[in-house]
């Protein structure tokens, strides 16, 4: 304002040209000097509230204490792990709030609580063989069942349980792992299937025990579904590597062929992870 002052220049405008700011900046800073001195130009940096917590801290506790105690599927609000709709369903049923997935995640969060995934074990895989095994034998078989006009798909066989915990995250509070309550009962089907490189997919549900019979039965029945030759990449289960089932594929080379893919690799599981060594090596091709 010393420039206005002695009149060393008569417009805000050319006050304004001289300080590089508005004209209209200007013109407010002088008048709220003429009327409040140099404190008045102070800046005020003036904190915006947040929003207010729509849940008091007297309700906060019970849904809290009720994703300690109980599931979604127990309370028949939704399935087995807390996600962000069963918390939002949660909240709206003990408190009356009606709050977005989003919100509620934010919510969450702010109280102490991550999406975690239940606990699992680790398997050994050995790297260097794996990615020989991408790099070289895959492309071997892809090429072959190209000048065969053959199938080539992805099997495995695991167990389903009711005592299982279910994959997923389900929400607790930080460095406290969550419990997903199973039946007591234990009851237990075998699932084979088969997934083929565009999508395909053939499977067989049995009780009892996987055996040299079922894997065989199965791939006589992939092959006539099918209607082509089908090379089966799965891993190195003894029933995959059993004599009887070396003499059955002896027998029906020209319908089925067994690759196996090297030990660990890449989870036990290879139904949904063998997808992983398709799109990597797609997207190198």
């Amino acid at each position: 304002m010393a420039a206005l002052e002695p009149d060393t220049v008569r417009t805000y405008r050319q006050a304004a040209e001289m300080f590089g700011v508005s004209e209209r900046s200007m013109g407010s800073w002088w008048r709220a000097y003429r009327s409040g001195g140099r404190e008045a130009l102070a800046v005020r940096r003036i904190r915006r509230p947040g929003p207010q917590e729509l849940i008091s801290d007297e309700e906060r506790g019970t849904p809290f204490q009720a994703m300690a105690d109980y599931s979604p599927e127990e309370l028949l609000i939704g399935g087995p792990l807390w996600t962000r709709a069963a918390v939002r369903e949660l909240i709206r049923v003990v408190t009356g709030v009606v709050m977005t997935e989003r919100g509620v995640g934010k919510w969450l969060r702010r109280h102490g609580f991550t999406p975690q995934r239940p606990a699992r074990r680790a398997y050994q895989q050995q790297e260097k063989t794996v990615r020989a095994w991408l790099e070289e034998e895959y492309p071997a078989i892809a090429a072959r069942a190209k000048a065969e006009k053959a199938q080539v798909a992805w099997a495995d066989q695991y167990g389903l349980r009711s005592d299982t915990a279910p994959p997923g995250r389900s929400w607790a509070p930080k460095g406290r792992t969550p419990v997903a309550r199973a039946n007591g009962r234990r009851l237990r089907v075998n699932v084979m299937s088969d997934i083929a490189s565009r999508g395909a997919l053939w499977f067989t549900v049995f009780t009892g025990r996987f055996t040299a019979k079922v894997l065989t039965g199965f791939l006589d029945r992939l092959a006539r579904q099918a209607g082509r030759k089908v090379h089966v990449i799965t891993d190195r289960h003894p029933v995959h590597r059993s004599k009887a089932v070396r003499a059955w594929l002896y027998e029906n080379t020209d319908r089925i062929e067994l690759h196996l893919m090297p030990g660990y690799s890449p989870e036990l599981n290879h139904d949904i992870a063998t997808a992983r060594f398709k799109n990597e090596y797609a997207s190198k091709t």
